[in-house]
């Protein structure tokens, strides 16, 4: 039997019925086709997960019970602050969802010289919350229970600026030292990505200047999407849980 995990936004107590909200009903109910009675797992990000069951299914909304509290956490030991590049299209939703499934605990999207992505604040906003969805629904797959923080866009300049204990790694394929070789910080590490396109060459610079060590995963060019998940895969490999 599968036992699907649902994202719930509020606070979870045990021996409470909660109302599901719309997308969680409309999954379960419309989408798996549950009836009352069928198990579940609930999380909200504080760490922890709870196991409970359908009490009522209808094709708007859905209630459940909760019915324990259960300590399991999967996090990385390794912690990871993913700055990528924006690029259009699905590249950055699948840089994100696949960061957040590889263990990442922040991601911040950066603006840089090459972003060909031009919105309004509001649609930066709405890009926001479809963002946090897509890291919600990636938790539920991945079986995660602390959601990774999502910062809002900010420009390059304002990232190399703020202050950080952890190491600093940007990738460029013209580096001549391997992402295998880097000596990591207990605090993590902060990971640049570059836009489709990449990085400019004043923007490596810029990332020197305040002490990013620019690594390579090859010989070979990766896409900016490829990229994130081959050097965060390198990097749990090497120095987390993988």
């Amino acid at each position: 039997m599968r036992i699907p995990r649902i994202f719930h936004p509020d606070v979870l107590k045990v021996d409470q019925v909660i109302a599901l909200s719309a997308d969680a009903s409309n999954h379960l109910a419309n989408v798996l086709r549950l009836d009352s009675g069928h198990p579940i797992v609930l999380f909200n990000g504080d760490g922890t997960e709870y196991s409970g069951e359908l009490t009522e299914v209808k094709k708007r909304q859905v209630f459940a019970s909760v019915d324990a509290k259960l300590s399991i956490n999967v996090e990385s030991p390794l912690l990871i602050h993913l700055g990528q590049g924006v690029s259009r299209g699905d590249r950055m939703d699948f840089a994100i969802q696949k960061a957040v499934e590889l263990g990442v605990s922040e991601i911040t999207p950066i603006l840089t010289e090459r972003c060909a992505v031009k919105l309004s604040p509001e649609r930066w906003q709405k890009k926001h919350q479809q963002w946090l969805k897509l890291i919600q629904s990636a938790c539920e797959q991945c079986g995660r229970n602390t959601l990774p923080t999502l910062h809002k866009p900010i420009s390059l300049s304002e990232w190399l600026r703020q202050s950080t204990n952890q190491a600093r790694v940007t990738l460029d394929p013209k580096a001549t030292k391997s992402i295998k070789h880097l000596a990591l910080s207990p605090q993590g590490v902060r990971l640049l990505i570059g836009p489709e396109g990449g990085l400019t060459d004043n923007e490596i610079y810029s990332t020197e200047q305040v002490g990013f060590d620019a690594v390579q995963m090859g010989p070979r060019v990766l896409r900016t999407e490829t990229a994130a998940i081959a050097a965060i895969s390198a990097l749990q490999a090497i120095h987390g849980d993988l």
